[in-house]
């Protein structure tokens, strides 16, 4: 299985995981400009944003830690672009999660990072 394959492989996994625990999916694979969120849904009042990690071993790392600062800013750009789109106002509750796959392993991380505001200087 090459790494795309075993990529969508684990968001179909990490879909089904979340469904099951009362997640409502809203989109997959949401992609812009500023980049692309894997999974965007409702869960207890929240508008979450869901990166997806997976991982076959951990001979790389684990999956939780490949979602760094540099991702983390990007996804938070996303999805800023996501609710200026879709009329959401700054009210909105919003939670980043990851979903990471170690092998056979899932586990979600709820809010596993803050928001990242755009800083107005390039």
């Amino acid at each position: 299985m090459n790494k795309r394959m075993a990529g969508t492989e684990g968001e179909r996994q990490a879909a089904e995981y979340l469904e099951a625990r009362s997640f409502r999916i809203l989109e997959r694979n949401f992609r812009c400009t500023q980049g692309e969120i894997d999974i965007i849904g409702v869960h207890e009042g929240y508008l979450v944003f869901v990166e997806v990690k997976y991982r076959s071993s951990d001979g790389k790392g684990s999956a939780a830690q490949a979602v760094n600062m540099k991702k983390q800013r990007r996804i938070c750009r996303t999805a800023d672009y996501y609710r200026y789109v879709n009329g959401l106002t700054e009210d909105t509750g919003v939670r980043y999660d990851v979903v990471a796959i170690q092998g056979k392993e899932i586990r979600w991380i709820q809010n596993a990072f803050s928001h990242i505001y755009a800083s107005r200087s390039r």
